[in-house]
């Protein structure tokens, strides 16, 4: 017997906002704090604040591309599993990582749960912080981006998508935090 793959809850408003294609622009600049934020946290109570980490912590971003509950960007799928394997060596590291998603709340859990995610995974179906840091857009969804801000805040890194290189390798996120002042 054949099956066919579900496409419930692709064909949603924030897939046509997003259909068409807008590039990911350099518009956040090294040395400077990034936009603020608050956003649901899907597998934790409540919601997060970015500036809660400032003075604490550093922080990377992963903003990913989740069609729908179970359909992944096949460029993003092995990016989220290897960052969700690697969590534990960035908080040893003393960094926190937020991943964000557009896929509404009831999606978002159950890629919690069926990918098994240790760390918070953040939902933006409004696509606004996507947005605020220009990751662009294509094909029904925001695209992947990855950022690395420093315990005060301020931008140290970032990867912008592209298609010879989608997301930023893990094993160079790690080297960055690990670079940082503590």
């Amino acid at each position: 017997m054949l099956t066919s793959t579900d496409f419930r809850g692709l064909f949603n408003e924030r897939f046509f906002k997003n259909f068409f294609p807008i590039p990911a622009t350099n518009k956040l600049y090294s040395d400077v704090g990034t936009p603020n934020f608050q956003l649901p946290n899907i597998n934790g109570e409540g919601a997060i604040k970015l500036s809660d980490y400032r003075g604490e912590k550093a922080v990377v971003l992963a903003f990913t591309r989740i069609f729908t509950e179970k359909q992944y960007c096949p460029l993003c799928f092995p990016h989220i599993k290897a960052l969700n394997e690697a969590y534990e060596q960035f908080v040893e590291a003393g960094a926190e990582v937020l991943m964000i998603t557009s896929t509404d709340d009831r999606q978002s859990k159950i890629v919690v749960r069926d990918l098994g995610l240790k760390m918070p995974l953040l939902s933006d179906p409004s696509c606004r912080i996507f947005r605020a840091y220009w990751t662009g857009q294509a094909l029904g969804a925001p695209l992947p981006a990855q950022f690395i801000l420093d315990k005060e805040g301020k931008l140290r890194f970032k990867h912008l998508f592209s298609f010879l290189d989608p997301n930023a390798d893990v094993e160079k996120l790690l080297e960055v935090v690990k670079s940082l002042p503590s």
